[in-house]
Order: structure tokens, then C-alpha cells, then sequence
């Protein structure tokens, strides 16, 4: 299992809760199916699927956790077709136009009636807890879907206090300074073949794939006040990603050496075995390059500054 997308946090004041209560805490919001009056349900399920049912697997200090998302899909377009055809059966039979308050009564009461019948989609997001640096991270390229992720973090245990993971130097002028100065770029760090260019004082956006981004024609939207909200990136070899301004880290691509490095590992077909040596692997290169990024970005974010930003 090898995440695709991140998006960090930082834990604060919180003692780590012992995995055993952890696990039983899990149990008591485990996932089961929507009921009929839900549009959706959150709940924690085994990260290694059909292959067990341990709700967390921890290893030298590393969580993994997983959410089990699921969602009654009821089309809009449905639920305004029937609407419209009860509301018109309605003016027919009364001889009156409908006033904008019934509509709305009568479109929620065509959506509770329909809910039940809806089909559910299941999405399975997972949740990395670094307990030794603090560090908690959310595999999904969604930040509402991360918030989410969070929020039943926070009700399984009570209380978490987190905030997003945030630097002294904002992503967007880092990323900004490796484009335009590529003496300034850290030793180890290559730049990647795409790239998002915000413009100052407006909303134009100019995105790129699969281009030279040392080029001239990249140089001169610098100099004409762009800046970089989206940069491809690569460490050393090891791993490459999207950095975003808001610190998410998206796309992510481990080095071949790396899963080659993996699969010498023997599990002799046991799933587990397998789940929780890539997951070590995993998230040891993840913590060391996350702060290794955090340094170049000069030291993360104090909380008393990041309160009076807000």
C-alpha cells in the first residue's frame, strides 16, 4: 500500500493514547452501513480489507488507520424531475400555482422518500499517525475529505487538537525562489516538469505539464509578478510529488529502488506481513523527507504565529 496524496498535521497537547484503548475506541465507531435517513456515514474498517481485522496496525511507533466513506448517491436531476412532476399533479388538481415554500417541503419530503432507495459508493481513505514526531497525515487529495478523516479522529477519541502543518516560509514564495533562482534550490532537490503559476492582484491561473521548467519562456511569467502555487518536485531520487501552496503534497511517486526495495521483502503470500512492511518503508522515507522539506522552508510555524494570522 503506498499513499498517493497527503495532507499534514500537526497534533498538539495530546498524550498518545495506548493501542489497546486506541483499537477498542475504533471498534465503538466502526464502520457499518448508512441508515436509511443518512446521506452518508464514517467509520473505521481493517486497512488490510478482507485480509484482517485489526482496526490499527502500529509499528515502531507509526498508526495506520483507515476510514470506510460511504455515500447514498441520489442524482439532483432526479430528485427535481419527480418534484416538478408531483408539484405540476399538485397545480392540476388544486387549480393554483405552488408557493416557493411548499416547493421546498415538498422537494425535501421527495428526498427523504428517495434516500433509502439510493445506491451507496464506499471510498476508503487512510490515516497515518507519526506518534514519535507528532505528525498525523490523511491519504486523500481532498482537504474537506481530510477534514472529515479528522473529524472522526476527534469524536473516536474525544478531543484532538490539530492544526494544518504550516512553515515559516510560505510554500508559494519557496516555490517561487527555486523557479526563478536555481542557485537557491537545496542540493538534493530537482524540479519536476510541471507547474502552477497564479497571477498577482487576480485570479488567472496558467498551469503546465511536461515542459522545461528552467526555460525562458517559465523565467518570464516570473518576472511578469507570477507566482508558483503548484511546483513538481523530486528529493534525491527517492521521491517525487506536487507541492502545493497550502503544503499538501499530491501525486506522489516513490523511486523504483525503493518499491524494488519492498518487494525483496519475504511475506511468503501473507497479506499483513506485506501491508505492514511497505507501510514502514513507507512512511519512514515519508517522515525524513517531510522534514527534510519543513528545513528548507526554514522550520515550521511557531502556534502563537499562526494564531495571529488567523
Amino acid at each position: 500500500m503506498w499513499f498517493k496524496h497527503l495532507h499534514l498535521y500537526r497534533l498538539h497537547e495530546s498524550a498518545t493514547i495506548p493501542a489497546a484503548d486506541l483499537e477498542t475506541a475504533l471498534a465503538e465507531q466502526a464502520a457499518r452501513l448508512p441508515g436509511s435517513s443518512e446521506a452518508r456515514r464514517l467509520g473505521w474498517c481493517p486497512p488490510a480489507g478482507r485480509a484482517g481485522t485489526a482496526l490499527l496496525h502500529e509499528l515502531q511507533g507509526q498508526r495506520l488507520m483507515t476510514v470506510l466513506r460511504q455515500e447514498r448517491l441520489l442524482p439532483a436531476g432526479v430528485v427535481r424531475e419527480e418534484v416538478e412532476e408531483r408539484g405540476a399533479d399538485i397545480e392540476a388538481r388544486e387549480g393554483r400555482k405552488l408557493r416557493r415554500q411548499e416547493k421546498q417541503e415538498l422537494k425535501e419530503q421527495v428526498y427523504e422518500e428517495l434516500l433509502p432507495r439510493a445506491f451507496i459508493r464506499s471510498q476508503k481513505v487512510d490515516l497515518w499517525w507519526d506518534t514519535r514526531r507528532n505528525l498525523i497525515a490523511v491519504n486523500s487529495s481532498s482537504r474537506k475529505r481530510a477534514e472529515e478523516v479528522l473529524d472522526l479522529l476527534r469524536e473516536t477519541l474525544g478531543s484532538l487538537k490539530v492544526t494544518p502543518l504550516a512553515t515559516q516560509t510560505l510554500p508559494m514564495r519557496a516555490m517561487t525562489q527555486w523557479l526563478a533562482e536555481p542557485d537557491e534550490r537545496p542540493a538534493s532537490l530537482q524540479l519536476g516538469d510541471q507547474v502552477e503559476l497564479k497571477a498577482k492582484g487576480d485570479d488567472g491561473v496558467l498551469r503546465a505539464r511536461q515542459v522545461d521548467l528552467d526555460s525562458d519562456e517559465i523565467q518570464q511569467l516570473l518576472s511578469a509578478g507570477r507566482q508558483a502555487s503548484r511546483l513538481a518536485l523530486e528529493i534525491e531520487g527517492r521521491l517525487s510529488f506536487v507541492l502545493h501552496d497550502d503544503l499538501a503534497l499530491k501525486s506522489l511517486r516513490f523511486s523504483d529502488a525503493l518499491i524494488d526495495e519492498a518487494n525483496e521483502t519475504e511475506d511468503d503470500g501473507d497479506a499483513i506481513v506485506r501491508l505492514e512492511a511497505d507501510f514502514m518503508l513507507m512512511t519512514q522515507t515519508l517522515a525524513e523527507e517531510i522534514e527534510q522539506l519543513i528545513g528548507w522552508l526554514d522550520g515550521e510555524a511557531s502556534t502563537a504565529s499562526l494564531q495571529d494570522s488567523a
